[in-house]
């Protein structure tokens, strides 16, 4: 009998919701995912590629298609668990996958999705180099950074 095996532990992020963050309703608004995801993704980018900037990196990119479905509210105070994966890797474009989760029960609250096209310094489409699309396709199974300070 096969049997499959465990997906790896993707990369996590860590973070607290804040008091500003929270609308009058007291859950995280919903405009802070998408900034949510931005700091999810520069950290995933920092342990991939040693930087989040280009010129030491070696890779500019543009968003350019953002999806969020939203499954249940965070609260301010909460620590959430943002899980951060490569789905894809095209010639000039990458998807990034981020499933955010309340810490520790592990509740799904987002959902998102990322296109990104890979950019030059004059802002033009390029080529996701061999390098990158190595390192994109590895992605950083395991490594947590937590800005909640949870002490994982």
């Amino acid at each position: 009998m096969l049997r499959s095996m465990p997906e790896p532990v993707p990369f996590r992020f860590l973070l607290r919701v804040r008091y500003q963050e929270c609308d009058p309703q007291k859950i995280v608004h919903n405009a802070r995912w998408g900034d949510y995801v931005d700091l999810a993704i520069a950290e995933y980018s920092r342990v991939l590629f040693g930087s989040v900037y280009p010129a030491v990196s070696g890779i500019d990119w543009m968003v350019v298609r953002q999806t969020l479905e939203w499954k249940a509210p965070g609260r301010y105070d909460d620590v959430i668990e943002a899980r951060v994966r490569t789905v894809r890797v095209g010639t000039t474009s990458f998807t990034l996958a981020t499933e955010f989760r309340r810490w520790p029960d592990e509740q799904l609250l987002v959902i998102a999705e990322t296109v990104c096209v890979s950019t030059g310094p004059d802002g033009t489409k390029q080529p996701v180099s061999d390098d990158h699309r190595r390192k994109l396709e590895a992605g950083a199974p395991g490594i947590v950074v937590d800005q909640a300070v949870t002490r994982t």
